[in-house]
């Protein structure tokens, strides 16, 4: 079951100052004057109702992120001032930009900061103590507040000094309501799922997500394999794949990953034809496979008609889905098909679904579909590590939640 943590709901923040870890990890782009813009605010977005729930209770939101990789040094082209610009917009209340997430500046813009504004600290990757969880470091972030809420569930399986840290120098840590819905929502798929239980797994690597097979062979009713891992285990029965990437150091254990899977009752699905070309250049002459092998020289880069057929059967039957990893290269028309084909069969399935963040959560979006979803995660790598079974470091240093009388559980969700 999922453990239930303390919410923001659950604190008295009214004239406090309240640290907020969100995920503003955003693309950027140049805009008119060559000034960065945020590209897709889907993540800012996603922080707003625990931002605005801490500022319609009187309290003074820090909003706390990392965007990109600056190595432990501030990287101009990686500050977090766009954000604060669109967040503004999107709050429609004054947002603060501070120079820094720690310094004297930075503490008294945290310390004059009025009711009814929101203050945004500068990128923390900036300092290589963050990624460190260096104690000193996590003792100068709570310095600018008086409580710790969590809302960046995809920075959850990171240990860095504002997800684990910081939790040590500030009381009550709870979640915010985004972590909340990803706990609950992944927390169902851990716990006793409806079944039949389908899981679909594409995108690019099979290492990536060995651990999470394994974890959801004794729980599924069908693994549904797509995207360019299914060629490493295509390569494992022997199917000739013809220039498709291959992860060498992984057929091994894709053959014993289909061994145990057969020994278990599960149903494991492989495409049984492709959409294949030459390269995966845009105007590269497609065609479909007559079957699931592929000739030398081509490259398969989308499950064929039949293979999505098929696919869309077991979801539209199943009572419980989780999907991580498009089926195809679906940035590149038409190899998008066979993603569109299974996102709309898990929508009209009826099923409790659950998409896993990253490329296969973009698809949905841009399908305009995840409305039609159960929960779309928007911590692909937080999620996949949570379904392996692995206690993130994030969520674990959140307090729990005090049992609740069964009559008052109601009104807790309410």
């Amino acid at each position: 079951m999922a453990p239930r943590k303390l919410s923001v709901r659950d604190l008295e923040v009214g004239g406090r100052r309240v640290f907020v870890r969100v995920d503003f990890n955003v693309p950027l782009q140049k805009g008119p004057g060559g000034s960065a813009t945020v590209a897709d605010d889907t993540r800012l977005r996603a922080s707003l109702p625990t931002l605005r729930l801490v500022l319609e209770r009187g309290g003074r939101p820090i909003a706390a992120s990392h965007l990109g990789r600056p190595k432990g040094r501030p990287v101009t082209e990686m500050s977090l001032l766009p954000a604060a610009a669109r967040l503004a917009d999107l709050l429609g209340a004054p947002v603060r930009m501070a120079p820094d997430c720690v310094g004297a500046a930075t503490k008294a813009l945290a310390r004059d900061l009025a009711p009814g504004s929101l203050l945004l600290l500068e990128n923390l990757r900036f300092h290589p103590e963050e990624e460190a969880n260096d104690e000193a470091f996590s003792r100068r972030l709570a310095g600018l507040a008086d409580l710790y809420v969590n809302d960046a569930f995809g920075s959850a399986h990171r240990a860095h000094a504002s997800v684990v840290g910081i939790t040590r120098h500030l009381p009550r840590p709870a979640a915010g309501l985004l972590m909340q819905a990803e706990i609950e929502a992944l927390g169902r798929l851990r716990g006793t799922p409806e079944r039949p239980y389908a899981a679909l797994l594409g995108g690019a690597k099979v290492s990536d997500k060995i651990d999470l097979i394994r974890n959801l062979l004794p729980r599924v009713d069908a693994l549904l394999i797509a995207g360019a891992m299914a060629y490493t285990f295509l390569e494992a029965r022997g199917v000739p794949v013809g220039s498709s990437r291959v992860e060498s150091d992984s057929v091994e254990e894709a053959g014993a990953i289909l061994a145990r899977a057969a020994q278990a009752g599960v149903r494991l699905l492989l495409p049984a034809d492709h959409v294949v070309a030459p390269s995966p250049d845009p105007g590269a002459a497609a065609r479909v496979t007559p079957d699931e092998r592929i000739d030398a020289g081509l490259l398969g880069l989308d499950i064929g008609p039949r293979t999505r057929a098929a696919y869309a059967e077991v979801l539209r039957a199943a009572r419980t889905i989780f999907w991580n990893g498009p089926a195809g290269l679906f940035e590149v028309p038409p190899y998008d098909a066979g993603t569109r084909a299974l996102a709309e069969a898990i929508a009209t399935s009826g099923a409790f679904s659950v998409v896993g963040g990253g490329d296969s959560a973009a698809a949905v979006n841009r399908l305009g579909l995840a409305a039609r979803f159960g929960h779309v995660s928007t911590g692909g790598g937080a999620a996949i590590e949570y379904l392996a079974g692995a206690d993130l470091p994030g969520v674990a240093a959140l307090e729990d939640a005090p049992a609740a009388p069964r009559g008052d559980r109601a009104a807790r969700r309410a």
